[in-house]
């Protein structure tokens, strides 16, 4: 890939991200990571084995479907979306095992398509309600942008510690590139950013502990997303989910540690009274 094209498309896919995050109401803002979803779900088929038009647009319309069904009947409690939460959490330990089994679901049958497709919904689906919900929390369009820059600095710290001190191979059937000292390099990264924004937020539990747990937990489980989406490229046999963004590759490649740090940072900030 090429550095350059790399640098362009982050010159105007940060900002536009950051001032969505910022300036939207949360109905508006919730429509908008609808939309970047689906079409992050339109290369997950692809990965998944799912190649008929027919199927893709069911597949597509059946997950709009769901998004739309929780955000029919959210109420003060919010229940809806918090069930999709634990639903997402629960996911996303449950991905965590995958990866301990790279040959798991490899084969290509009815079998595998239809459960990597539902992985699919239970990835992209429970990181909308977690999106919706953070952002329409007090200070949410701050949490939202302090839940983002932590995912980017457990891939920044992992992309520098694993540059400059990796030896030993972290998942080297799924993503050889990935280092162990990359992973507690990233970790070390997260914690100090969640400890360096505390004062940012206006909250009677918070407390340097609290944060850096939480900063602790999205870092894990951005890793996590990151690998399942390598994972399902390798069993794909491509390298990118596709070529939309010029020097990223495709939606999913941009998404793949939002989806699951999204989830995890709803969780452990509502468990932590944050």
């Amino acid at each position: 890939m090429s550095h350059g094209a790399r640098l362009k498309s982050a010159l105007w896919m940060i900002p536009l991200a950051v001032a969505a995050v910022l300036y939207l109401p949360t109905p508006w803002m919730g429509a908008l990571m609808a939309a970047v979803l689906l079409a992050g779900l339109h290369e997950w088929t692809g990965m998944a084995g799912l190649y008929t038009p027919r199927g893709k647009q069911l597949y597509l319309l059946t997950n709009a479907a769901l998004m739309a069904a929780l955000a029919w009947t959210d109420g003060p409690g919010h229940r809806g979306l918090w069930l999709a939460c634990l639903a997402g959490g629960a996911f996303w330990l449950l991905a965590a095992l995958w990866l301990w089994r790279f040959d798991f679901l490899r084969e290509r049958s009815i079998r595998s398509r239809v459960l990597k497709l539902l992985a699919g919904t239970l990835a992209c689906v429970p990181a909308w309600a977690a999106l919706v919900w953070i952002h329409g929390s007090p200070q949410g369009p701050v949490w939202t942008l302090f839940v983002i820059g932590l995912i980017a600095a457990a891939d920044s710290g992992a992309y520098l510690f694993g540059v400059n001190f990796g030896k030993r191979k972290l998942a080297p059937n799924i993503s050889p590139g990935k280092s162990w000292e990359g992973f507690w390099g990233g970790l070390a990264a997260t914690v100090a950013l969640a400890a360096l924004c505390l004062p940012l937020f206006d909250t009677s539990n918070a407390g340097y502990a609290r944060f850096a747990l939480l900063g602790l937990a999205v870092g894990i489980f951005s890793v996590v997303g990151d690998l399942l989406e390598s994972l399902l490229k390798r069993h794909a046999g491509i390298k990118d989910s596709s070529s939309l963004i010029p020097g990223h590759g495709g939606l999913l490649d941009r998404l793949d540690s939002i989806v699951s740090g999204l989830v995890v940072a709803a969780l452990v900030k509502f468990w932590l009274g944050l």
